[in-house]
């Protein structure tokens, strides 16, 4: 999960502006570095040379660096990010090689699962794509609110329950890679973790013709025992049966997950074991 290790154009174009913002930083931070150390060196104690000025108080060129320097180097720094963060919107399109493919993401307590609604296939925890393709993502929550991210394609996209947010993303390399969930969600948080493949075309074209005569199928029925917390110790896949599933969960026709229980304080346990109180025919002085 090397972010300096990019495998497509977007993870690429994000860490040029990671190391273009760092060299922005660095030229006002060092220069701050060194002039600290070459100020304690110049104006020790025991250097008679120094100039002692108690009286000083105010100098317009001294103002004009301090002042200047800081605000030149925000403002390159905010055209910089504003500019990349612009060319790389999420939902601007990827221009690739050979016809795009169409991936829904539904986050889950604590697991992911993907859908491929062209091919009729899905698979939990495991995203499998043809190398050089557009990826067009529509993803989901069906519980809390989560965040998508592989960090050597790039580009971090948050999931919410009711609602479907899109990304556009291109692998440019054969290779087996991790995505993660990138926030809090819960105690299954940590193994929520997802493997990327991505394949040549026509291997991509053998994964969704085996894949599409699976045994098992994607329905309502099996979706809600996905729907139940847990941490899979496998990674399924499935023929799709319901091409509207996705539909059906963005937009709450299936109900979303229950989130986590929440635990009795320990106050509250101690006073449902209280015994109740006798207050008839008594008076209290």
């Amino acid at each position: 999960m090397n972010i300096l290790d990019p495998q497509g154009p977007i993870a690429a174009a994000e860490r040029t502006i990671l190391i273009d913002s760092i060299g922005i930083m660095l030229a006002i931070v060092l220069p701050t570095i060194a002039a600290i150390l070459a100020f304690a060196f110049w104006f020790r104690h025991s250097n008679s040379r120094a100039r002692y000025l108690p009286d000083w108080a105010y100098s317009g060129r001294l103002e004009l660096v301090v002042w200047s320097i800081p605000a030149l180097t925000v403002i390159l720094l905010g055209g910089v990010a504003w500019i990349g963060s612009h060319q790389l919107d999420p939902a601007q399109p990827v221009q690739g090689t050979g016809p795009g493919i169409t991936v829904q993401v539904v986050s889950l307590d604590w697991k992911w699962l993907f859908i491929y609604p062209d091919q009729r296939v899905a698979g939990v925890n495991t995203l499998t794509v043809p190398v050089g393709a557009p990826l067009h993502l529509q993803l989901t929550s069906a519980s809390v609110m989560n965040a998508f991210f592989i960090p050597q394609l790039g580009s971090m996209i948050y999931t919410m329950n009711g609602m479907v947010t899109r990304l556009e993303l291109r692998a440019d390399e054969v290779g087996d890679y991790q995505g993660l969930s990138s926030h809090f969600s819960g105690d299954g948080f940590p193994d929520m973790l997802f493997d990327v493949h991505v394949v040549p075309q026509l291997q991509f074209d053998d994964w969704a013709s085996r894949t599409v005569r699976s045994d098992q199928a994607l329905n309502q029925e099996s979706y809600t025992r996905l729907l139940k917390q847990s941490v899979p110790k496998d990674k399924p896949v499935y023929r799709l049966d319901d091409p509207e599933l996705f539909q059906a969960i963005s937009t709450q026709k299936i109900a979303p997950g229950p989130g986590p229980e929440q635990e009795p304080s320990p106050l509250s346990r101690l006073s449902a074991n209280l015994p109740e109180p006798i207050c008839e025919g008594t008076h209290v002085r």
